[in-house]
């Protein structure tokens, strides 16, 4: 069996490729889960329900013309925060294949904190997102 070491990972974001920021990434579903327990019942009865998708990300943060505070938060109309946006991710930046496969999904981009950092730390941004309808899993370029 195969193991990964997650070292190089793609992460897209508006196709704009955010991988040299990123400290983590995380591609999370949750399945609701419905009571169908019913009179007479002793244990609980329950099916999946709704899948509930969202990317989470530790970012190091960069205010440089064109870089990720940019690309996120710009002081013109071009800004992604509170907007939903393609995303692609993939475990490692090569061609999509079978040990390799591509994420595709939109994210709403919902939060941002421009500034996060003590004195002396690193500044970086933690973020999860939700992911507006179903994430696609694709192992062919």
């Amino acid at each position: 069996m195969a193991k990964l070491v997650l070292t190089n990972a793609y992460i897209s974001l508006a196709g704009v490729d955010i991988s040299s920021f990123a400290r983590s990434v995380s591609i999370n579903t949750t399945y609701e889960t419905i009571d169908t327990t019913k009179v007479g019942d002793t244990d609980r009865s329950v099916i999946a329900g709704l899948a509930t998708n969202s990317i989470t990300l530790d970012l190091m943060q960069d205010f440089a013309s064109s870089q990720l505070e940019q690309l996120i938060y710009p002081t013109n109309a071009t800004k992604k925060l509170g907007t939903s946006v393609a995303m692609e991710v993939r475990p490692q930046n090569a061609t999509v294949s079978a040990t390799n496969p591509k994420y595709t999904f939109n994210a709403v981009v919902t939060s941002w904190s421009s500034i996060n950092a003590a004195v002396g730390a690193l500044a970086t941004v933690q973020v999860t997102w939700p992911i507006s309808g179903a994430i696609s899993k694709s192992t062919t370029p």
